[in-house]
């Protein structure tokens, strides 16, 4: 049996249905899971440990038998903690086929058979009884249902139908309860990533600005959380508005609601400012005294000495649907609404009680201007970024003349107005979205640029008037890309409208190159790194299920992250591995490479990270990748607005010491023009 799975053709920019073995969504699960890092969090481990030794402890002190339920299991690694803690019985519920099929061995082969039974359902789905999944109702309910967001995951409906169906009245919980923190801040960095800030433009005739439509000044945006790692946000980029206060809490010893509702605090701002973000995290008691407590708050909050790096749980970063300026010391009403799986927030200025309950909108944010349906967080952060759009000006400034006739190949691009601005005779451009007919007719362009309603090897003369192209223009950026050098469908696109450009066409960017560094992963490596023992607990089994499933495919790929939240160093200086000519049409033979790279710091080699560079015009590059090496260690910044290729090097990921290190690494990458694809091996 096969499987069809949808996937970016980076010849064509098309998504296209690919047949696979019927293993293969399986083996993706597996291979892109986040379990390594989870059993790697050790400060999550010990913490539900202590939780589950007092919550078996506190039922025991009652006399009664201590039943547990732990609705998630995964590797059953919290029921073996509640076996092994002195509970008598725990169900582990595993909707997940393959991992409850792990869950068993690890179960077995800890010992634990005879405690502990896994059950292969939703929870929804277990029933109690005599001849049910579950012979009784249990008093301590475990459970790890949550994501960065808390809820995202569907812990309150899972909680709510456990209380219901499958728990005593007034059972133990472990975690006990969770708290939702919040605090409000202005930073025109993350708030460049939701609205498009005006671009202001040099020309000839005098200064232009390219503004948004109204609809998109107004508009909330997309509903869904922005979960980043803020411990990798400098202070400097965003400044305080308020404390940080409780927004709310949730325990989950007591039945729960998952209904809609909403919950307000007043706040007293401690500073002057725009109100524009709410960043927000929550912590986990897991007992009643919060004692035992596992917290996800940032640097600037808790003591770095208490730092437990985590990629499963970060921190939320929410839009308000309006820039709000706020005073010192004049108190404003902060709204969380939330449904079943998601957050929002609101800000109101402090009026009457009544007033205020009268505003509460408990509907979902839709976004009603396109824009952030058509551009994600990171592409709005590029396409405002001021010296990304300054470079692409100057380029265009040395290509343009008063009689070309340009086109441009790009998803979302600001490149056609800035052409016209700056002097362009003829604009056109290959993208229709809705969005950017507004886009145009805010800025009074809509009878100035021509969006061409058909793809690249579609192109007609008529299309163009019976006209060439002279300047043919790209960021490249393309919404189907995943990964870097996915962008040079570009270079595809420009071989398919050959015939429809002059002899002595521009084209810009002129050409990109790809590069590559090996770094060291200050933690990263981690959720590729075997765990082997967790708490006392042999979870090998879980390792050789990872191992086996990046094995199908996904080791010898690499796989995009945006690295300027996961801190490395480079231990090789960067290298040009292949270079792409635009000027010219994609050859019909592979470009190969292979070659050896010094490493000239000391360090374990976790992998190597590839990027693209753009050659706008002879002097002006645009790196998607490394910024700079910042300093003697080797530490790197890294192009904040888009993600790097990372591949890993599974032999020093998964060796605990490296007796000698290696001083040097052999690499072949090989670009198949024919599928657009990326084919790579490293060698230690």
């Amino acid at each position: 049996m096969k499987t069809f799975c949808g996937r970016a053709n980076p010849t064509t920019g098309a998504m296209e249905w690919l047949e696979e073995d019927e293993n293969y969504d399986y083996h993706q699960e597996i291979a892109r899971s986040r379990y390594a890092d989870m059993l790697h969090d050790k400060d999550r481990n010990v913490k539900y440990y202590q939780g589950i030794r007092a919550a078996v402890s506190r039922v025991k002190e009652r006399g009664e038998k201590a039943i547990v339920l732990d609705i998630g299991t995964g590797t059953g690694l919290l029921s073996m903690m509640a076996a092994s803690a002195g509970a008598d019985f725990c169900y582990a519920i595993e909707v997940f086929k393959p991992m409850a099929n792990a869950a068993v061995k690890i179960v077995e082969k800890n010992g634990f058979s005879d405690k502990i039974k896994v059950i292969n359902k939703h929870s929804t789905e277990v029933t109690v009884g005599p001849d049910g999944d579950m012979q009784c109702r249990a008093n301590i309910l475990v459970t790890e249902l949550f994501d960065t967001e808390l809820i995202g995951e569907g812990a309150l409906p899972t909680y709510e139908h456990a209380h219901k169906y499958l728990v005593q009245e007034g059972c133990e919980a472990v975690p006990h309860r969770a708290t939702v923190y919040v605090q409000l801040v202005e930073s025109k960095r993350m708030w460049s990533w939701n609205k498009l800030f005006p671009v202001h433009v040099e020309a000839e005739d005098g200064e232009k600005i390219i503004v948004s439509p109204s609809e998109m000044e107004n508009c909330p945006g997309v509903p869904s959380v922005c979960d980043i790692q803020l411990n990798q946000m400098p202070s400097s980029d965003f400044t305080i508005l308020s404390d940080v206060v409780t927004m709310f809490s949730v325990d989950f010893s007591k039945p729960v609601r998952s209904a809609s509702t909403y919950y307000r605090v007043q706040l007293e701002p401690v500073k002057s400012g725009k109100a524009q973000i709410v960043l927000s995290w929550w912590d986990i008691d897991m007992d009643p005294s919060g004692m035992i407590n596992c917290t996800m708050a940032p640097y600037w909050v808790k003591s770095t000495s208490a730092f437990q790096w985590r990629d499963h749980w970060m921190q939320c970063v929410y839009f308000l649907p309006n820039e709000e300026p706020v005073l010192q010391g004049e108190k404003v009403y902060l709204t969380a609404c939330r449904d079943e799986y998601s957050v929002w927030y609101k800000l109101q200025k402090a009026r009457g009680e009544e007033e205020n309950k009268a505003d509460v909108c408990v509907e979902s944010p839709v976004c009603r201007c396109q824009a952030h349906l058509l551009w994600n967080r990171p592409r709005f952060g590029e396409l405002n970024d001021q010296n990304r759009t300054r470079q692409y000006i100057e380029s265009l400034m040395k290509v343009l003349k008063t009689d070309s006739v340009c086109l441009c190949i790009s998803d979302g691009s600001l490149l056609p107005v800035l052409a016209h601005y700056l002097g362009a005779k003829q604009v056109q451009y290959f993208f229709l979205c809705f969005f950017f007919l507004k886009f145009f007719k805010a800025n009074h362009l809509e009878d100035k640029i021509k969006i061409i309603e058909a793809r690249p090897e579609l192109l007609t003369s008529s299309h163009l008037e019976d006209k060439k192209i002279s300047v043919l223009v790209g960021e490249p950026f393309f919404t189907t890309s995943l990964l870097p050098w996915h962008n040079l469908y570009f270079w595809y696109a420009r071989t398919a409208v050959t015939s429809h450009l002059t002899s002595n066409v521009t084209v810009l960017p002129q050409s990109a190159s790809l590069h590559m560094m090996i770094v060291e992963f200050q933690d990263l490596w981690r959720i590729r790194s075997p765990c082997g023992i967790c708490e006392g607990f042999d979870v090998q089994t879980m390792d050789d299920m990872i191992k086996n499933s990046l094995n199908f495919r996904e080791s010898k790929e690499a796989e995009p992250h945006p690295l300027w939240e996961y801190p490395c160093k480079s231990l090789s200086d960067p290298r040009e591995v292949l270079t792409f000519d635009f000027r010219k049409t994609v050859p019909q033979h592979c470009l190969s490479t292979e070659g050896s790279v010094n490493l000239s710091r000391k360090g374990k080699s976790h992998g190597a990270v590839l990027w693209m560079e753009y050659h706008l015009a002879a002097d002006i590059p645009i790196s998607t990748g490394l910024i700079q090496i910042s300093n003697e260690k080797g530490n790197c910044e890294w192009n904040p607005h888009c993600k790097q290729a990372v591949y890993f090097f599974s032999s020093v990921i998964e060796s605990e010491t490296l007796s000698d290190l290696p001083s040097a690494v052999t690499y072949a990458i090989n670009f198949n023009t024919k599928t657009g694809e990326i084919a790579m091996d490293f060698q230690l």
